[in-house]
């Protein structure tokens, strides 16, 4: 999940909640240079599915992220009489969606758009917003493509976008504090110990009590607010009234927990202290080193976060080949970038190809996930493209069918060196069939950020459980004075 703008960005509009059991929210740090990636050994491509024959017409891209201009430059190689017009706009502070709401049913507005993870259910949610793409459907079902993602494109019936990829998450451990804390690192013992909470917790005991005692069970707690929404039986909104699942109250007693019991490092998700737990750089507040044992991360955690921070900064340590990963208490998804078209476009067509081209072509699909898109192949089809424009190998796609017929090429990549010859693709292959999209709703983000500085400051103990929910209610009540709001769990 290659990202220009930022590979975080992703998060961005989720950071209040997800740093919530640390320091305040904090942006997301600037972005970094992606990591030099390995490409696997190279699977026979698919033949190419036969396109329709010269296309032709300009076709105007907006997007937020980078992905969407590699995906462009493929598109132009097989239909070189197609002029792209690629708008990258950034997404901080709701730039990209305000920018695209105001254009949209004029003559500026752009045919086709990238839709990310935080916003893309509003839209797709939205009437007149984005046009009918059901038809493809068929193509989707042909190449397996992940329900989850189909799910979170489609909205009463009406599939408006489609994703080229799929992020279920995972839990991502040290290997030679498994040796030495639980006897072993091996991936399917350790899976066994943490394969629900209470085995999790119980393990968090004894990571925190290990050896001279500096170990912490996760960098900050806020990463299993994923896991705990994904796993909700009841979306946010039902029949125009919040609500708050147990799950929701579940995750906020077990964030109070894990910070009360120290074991998390309080450090706020996405700054210097969380990546330091990544590469053994972490010191607590008396300036003692700490370690922490594991990280919760979806797909594109891996190469553009775990890997990006293994090594220090200044050289002192690297953790890389000392990692594993494996499913953990709970299945969950984490992101993503979809697309779709803008309903009215007088280029519907042309963009309709493009949506099928980006996310239901078998042989795209295939040389995205292996690295074919490299900066030279790039440019060989654009020579006005960046340098940095690349799309490293490894990004788990939303095909099934693609996925098991690529998993032995990842065997021996630099990504499994790093998991100490572990084959993520073959790992994330378990874990995607068994997430959902079906609780996601375009209300979402605002709701989840609504219980961000309420549930930091009491897990701070600047606020009483009560006093978060009645902070927590008052907030969703002000971006959402329609909606009906539930009795706070606790008075």
């Amino acid at each position: 999940m290659k990202r220009s703008y930022i590979v975080l960005s992703v998060l961005v509009a989720l950071s209040m909640l997800l740093a919530a059991c640390g320091a305040p929210a904090t942006e997301a740090p600037a972005a970094t240079e992606s990591p030099a990636v390995e490409a696997p050994a190279a699977t026979e491509a698919p033949a190419a599915t036969e396109a329709p024959a010269e296309l032709e017409g300009t076709l105007k891209i907006w997007s937020f992220t980078n992905d969407t201009w590699v995906i462009a430059t493929a598109f132009k190689e097989l239909h070189p009489k197609v002029n792209i017009e690629f708008t990258m706009i950034p997404m901080n502070g709701g730039e990209f969606q305000t920018k695209v709401r105001a254009a949209a049913g004029t003559a500026d507005a752009p045919d086709v758009v990238a839709l990310e993870a935080a916003f893309v259910r509003e839209w797709v949610e939205a009437d007149g917003l984005l046009a009918d793409q059901s038809d493809l459907l068929p193509l989707s079902q042909e190449l397996k493509s992940y329900q989850a993602g189909v799910d979170v494109g489609t909205y009463e019936g009406v599939t408006k976008a489609y994703t080229f990829e799929s992020t279920p998450g995972a839990f991502f451990y040290r290997r030679s504090i498994a040796k030495e804390c639980l006897g072993t690192d091996d991936p399917t013992q350790v899976q066994a110990m943490v394969s629900d909470m209470t085995k999790f917790v119980e393990i968090a005991e004894k990571i925190k009590n290990c050896g001279t005692k500096d170990y912490y069970m996760v960098g900050t707690a806020g990463e299993l607010s994923s896991p705990f929404f994904t796993t909700r039986e009841q979306p946010w909104v039902v029949d125009g009234a919040l609500v708050i699942d147990p799950k929701v109250v579940e995750y906020v007693h077990f964030a109070k927990m894990m910070r009360d019991n120290g074991y998390e490092s309080g450090a706020g998700q996405w700054s210097e202290g969380w990546f330091a737990g990544m590469n053994d750089t972490l010191k607590d507040a008396n300036g003692t080193p700490k370690k922490v044992f594991s990280y919760f991360l979806p797909t594109w955690g891996l190469p553009y976060v775990l890997i990006n921070n293994a090594k220090a900064k200044d050289g002192s340590s690297d953790t890389s080949g000392d990692w594993a990963m494996v499913k953990g208490p709970m299945s969950y998804q984490w992101g993503g970038t979809w697309i779709g078209a803008l309903e009215g476009s007088k280029q519907a067509a042309l963009a309709k190809e493009f949506v099928k081209f980006s996310c239901l072509d078998e042989e795209f699909l295939t040389k995205l996930a292996q690295g074919y898109y490299t900066n030279a192949k790039l440019k060989e089809i654009d020579p006005t493209v960046p340098d940095s424009l690349v799309f490293n190998p490894g990004d788990f796609v939303s095909s099934q069918v693609v996925v098991e017929k690529i998993i032995p090429s990842f065997d021996g990549s630099s990504a499994a060196q790093f998991l100490g010859g572990q084959n993520p693709y073959g790992a994330f292959a378990e874990m995607a069939p068994n997430v959902s999209g079906r609780l996601i709703q375009g209300t979402d983000d605002a709701i989840q950020r609504a219980l961000g500085d309420p549930l930091g400051a009491y897990l701070a103990g600047t606020m009483t459980e009560a006093e978060m929910w009645a902070a927590f209610l008052t907030a969703v009540g002000n971006e959402n004075p329609d909606l009906v709001l539930p009795e706070p769990p606790v008075k």
